[in-house]
């Protein structure tokens, strides 16, 4: 079995959403700020739902947002 990392552009995209903060998407996606500073480190990996609500929070596709490492 392959082990891969789930990797995620949602700092980049966050940014150019209105040049969001962390505190925003929170509030906007239902999870605290620290949430999503781990999420964008990579540290945490969100729940499908969560995954799902950032994608649609900045107007992108769910794996536009979230990939696997190659």
């Amino acid at each position: 079995m392959l082990k891969r990392r789930l990797t995620n552009k949602v700092k980049t995209f966050r940014v150019l959403a209105k040049d969001m903060t962390q505190s925003e998407l929170g509030e906007l996606v239902g999870v605290t700020r620290q949430t999503i500073a781990a999420i964008e480190s990579g540290k945490y990996s969100p729940s499908l739902e969560c995954a799902f609500r950032i994608a649609e929070v900045v107007g992108q596709p769910l794996q536009e947002v979230f990939h696997w490492e190659k």
